[in-house]
């Protein structure tokens, strides 16, 4: 056990515990602030002597957190959110400062990315980092300030705002179209075996259960990119679909049930100018943009 050894915390200790408890092995807190193995673990240390407990465990997968980790991840979120702040938003009320954004591939790379980027253009204080992450991932965990989730959330403390909906369609290339459309056996892209138990995935097994895959990849802007070599229909959310040129909508028998978009941010973050002014942006594009998403 740990020996007890009360002292003030050091800012640097919680910086690089918050990498660590964040990402899970020393080469990627290292990586993240651009330090040697040697200070990650010397930093870790520090803190554990400070706090009196033992915070993490090395296993063969990487760092676990502790039971009194995972009270001081949240702690230190908390910290480190009120640091953030004291530069989100100067006395004339502009946002300042770095804020967080996790979406799932599709609408990272399909939609957000592009927007999201002029919005930063317009404050030149604000700073956004755009992350993908095909599995949702926990605002209590700090990885991220907002974040951009597909069907209604179940999570605790957090206000959750819905952006609409996201309806599916089939594209593939005009000559695969009128292939199909005289009678042809339908090929398919799709996601690649990672991801077989995403919504989408299982319902074309169900659906298509004896047709080829033909290609594989593990997000739907690389399958928009594989169906214009006229390998196979893709199965993407319209918003894709539409916007490429390459590829045109080949309706089918059935498609997949929308799905609900929704936004969601700390409770605590809600008077914070920089997030607030980055959740203002993302519900406008949204409602701009509701055409791109739903049935027509």
């Amino acid at each position: 056990m740990t020996e007890k050894k009360r002292t003030e915390l050091d800012w640097q200790d919680i910086r690089v515990f918050l990498a660590l408890g964040r990402h899970g092995s020393l080469s990627a807190a290292a990586r993240l602030l651009a330090v040697n193995h040697a200070t990650i673990a010397r930093r870790l240390r520090s803190l554990e002597a400070t706090f009196g407990e033992k915070l993490v465990e090395r296993r063969p997968s990487g760092y676990t957190l502790t039971a009194a980790g995972q009270r001081m991840l949240a702690a230190a979120g908390d910290m480190e959110s009120a640091v953030q702040t004291l530069g989100r938003g100067g006395q004339d009320g502009t946002p300042r400062g770095l804020v967080r954004v996790n979406a799932p591939p599709g609408l990272a790379l399909g939609f957000l990315i592009e927007r999201l980027a002029v919005v930063a253009g317009r404050f030149p204080g604000l700073d956004i980092d755009l992350a993908a992450d095909v599995r949702a991932i926990s605002l209590d965990r700090h990885v991220a300030d907002i974040a951009i989730r597909l069907g209604r959330p179940t999570d605790g403390d957090v206000i959750a705002k819905p952006l609409g909906s996201m309806a599916y369609g089939f594209y593939g290339t005009p000559e695969l179209c009128r292939r199909i459309e005289q009678g042809g056996e339908p090929v398919f892209v799709g996601f690649d075996e990672i991801n077989v138990d995403l919504p989408e995935a299982a319902w074309l097994a169900r659906q298509h259960p004896q047709s080829r895959i033909a290609f594989r990849a593990n997000n739907q802007v690389g399958q928009a990119l594989a169906a214009r070599s006229g390998i196979g229909l893709a199965l993407l959310p319209h918003y894709i679909g539409r916007q490429d040129p390459a590829l045109r909508h080949c309706p089918m028998p059935a498609t997949p049930p929308s799905r609900e978009i929704w936004l969601l941010t700390r409770r605590l973050d809600r008077k914070n100018i920089a997030v607030r002014t980055v959740v203002d942006a993302v519900v406008q594009l949204f409602e701009e943009n509701q055409a791109l998403f739903v049935e027509e």
